[in-house]
C-alpha cells in the first residue's frame, strides 16, 4: 500500500492548484485521477485576470492557446452592450494538463471507488493511504460521494444543465458573445473563440426552471446554432454537442470533515451569475493547501459568488473605462 501525506482526487484546476501549492511548501502529495492527461474536458474555457494572478501565470511563457478579449458582447432580449474589459480563453485540454505537469506532483491514473477511515488516516481502495484527503473530482467526485453527500447535500434548484461543443474553426469574429434569456432560456448561451483557430459554443440553463417551463435544452441548442448561422459566426458545421451538469453556489453545510476537504465543483462553487467554475476552483484548491500546510482555517466564504459586479460592468460601458472581472 502506498502511503503519502496528502492525496488529491482529481487533477483539474482545483486539484492541480492544491498540488502546486503543497509541493512548493514541501508537502508530500499524490494526485489520483480516473483519466490520463491531457484529456477532453467540456468547458467554455473562460478565465479571468484574477485566475491568472492566483496561478502566477506568466502569459508570455504559457506554451498553448491563450486569447485575450478587450470587449465582451452581452446580448439581452431588449438591449446589448459591450463593456471594455480584459478576459481570456484557453483550451481545457491543454490548460489542465499544463497545470498538472507544472505542479511537479506525481500523478496516478486510478478511478477511486471506496474510501474508509483507519484511525487518523484515509484508505483508498486498499491501495493508497493518506493523512489528508482532498476531493477535487468535480460534480461526481468520489470524496464528496463517500464522505460529504449526507452532511452537505446539493440543492436541486442550484443545478445547471449544459450542452456545448469545441472544435477547430476558421472564425471571422475573435470576440466573445454571450446571449442571456434568449428565447426564454433560464440561463445564457455563448460563443467563445480560442487562439489559433478553435471555438467553443454552448448553452447553460438552470435545470429546475427549464423543466418547469416544459423546455428542452436541445431546442435551445437548435435556436443558438440557427442564430450563429444567421450572424455568420458559424456556418457549415455538423454540430455534435455533449451534455453535462454541475452546481452553482448555494448554502453548503460542510467543505471540511476532519482532514478531508472538497474543492471546486465537488464543493459546488461555480458563480451564481455566470456559473463560472475555474476561478472558484483555483481559489479553493489554494486554500485547502494552505489549511493542510499551515493550519489556516479552510474558509471559502471569502470566495465571491459572482463573476461580475453588474453595477461596475455597466459603469465601465457607459464611461468606457476598462473593467476587470473578479
Amino acid at each position: 500500500m502506498k502511503n503519502v501525506d496528502v492525496i488529491i482526487v482529481g487533477g483539474g484546476p482545483a486539484g492541480s492548484s492544491c498540488a502546486w501549492h503543497l509541493k512548493r511548501q514541501g508537502v508530500d502529495c499524490l494526485v489520483l485521477d480516473k483519466e490520463t492527461f491531457p484529456r477532453t474536458k467540456l468547458c467554455a474555457g473562460w478565465i479571468t485576470p484574477e485566475v491568472v494572478a492566483d496561478l502566477e501565470l506568466d502569459v508570455g511563457s504559457y506554451p498553448y492557446r491563450f486569447l485575450s478579449f478587450r470587449n465582451l458582447h452581452f446580448h439581452f432580449p431588449l438591449l446589448g452592450f459591450s463593456p471594455p474589459t480584459l478576459q481570456h480563453s484557453i483550451r481545457r485540454y491543454e490548460f489542465d494538463a499544463w497545470l498538472l505537469e507544472r505542479s511537479g506532483v506525481p500523478v496516478a491514473a486510478h478511478p477511486v471507488q471506496t474510501i474508509r477511515r483507519q484511525g487518523d488516516d484515509y484508505v483508498i481502495d486498499e491501495q493508497y493511504r493518506c493523512r489528508y484527503l482532498v476531493g477535487a473530482g468535480g460534480t461526481r467526485c468520489p470524496v464528496y460521494r463517500e464522505l460529504f453527500r449526507e452532511v452537505s447535500p446539493r440543492a436541486g434548484k442550484k443545478q445547471v444543465v449544459a450542452l456545448e461543443e469545441e472544435f477547430p474553426y476558421d472564425y471571422r469574429s475573435g470576440d466573445c458573445h454571450l446571449w442571456f434569456f434568449d428565447h426564454k432560456l433560464p440561463g445564457y448561451s455563448w460563443y467563445v473563440p480560442k487562439a489559433s483557430g478553435y471555438i467553443n459554443i454552448g448553452i447553460g440553463a438552470m435545470a429546475e426552471k427549464l423543466k418547469a417551463q416544459g423546455g428542452d435544452i436541445k431546442a435551445h441548442w437548435r435556436h443558438l446554432t440557427e442564430k450563429l448561422a444567421r450572424k455568420k459566426l458559424v456556418t457549415g458545421h455538423d454540430f455534435k454537442p455533449k451534455g453535462y451538469s454541475y452546481y452553482v453556489r448555494g448554502k453548503a453545510e460542510a467543505f471540511r470533515l476532519g482532514n478531508a476537504f472538497i474543492v471546486g465543483d465537488a464543493a459546488g462553487l461555480a458563480t451564481r451569475d455566470m456559473a463560472e467554475g475555474i476561478g472558484p476552483a483555483v481559489k479553493s484548491g489554494l486554500r485547502a493547501a494552505s489549511a493542510i500546510a499551515n493550519g489556516t482555517p479552510y474558509d471559502l466564504s471569502g470566495i465571491s459568488g459572482r463573476s461580475f459586479d453588474a453595477k461596475q460592468l455597466m459603469l465601465s460601458w457607459l464611461f468606457r473605462k476598462p473593467y476587470s472581472a473578479a
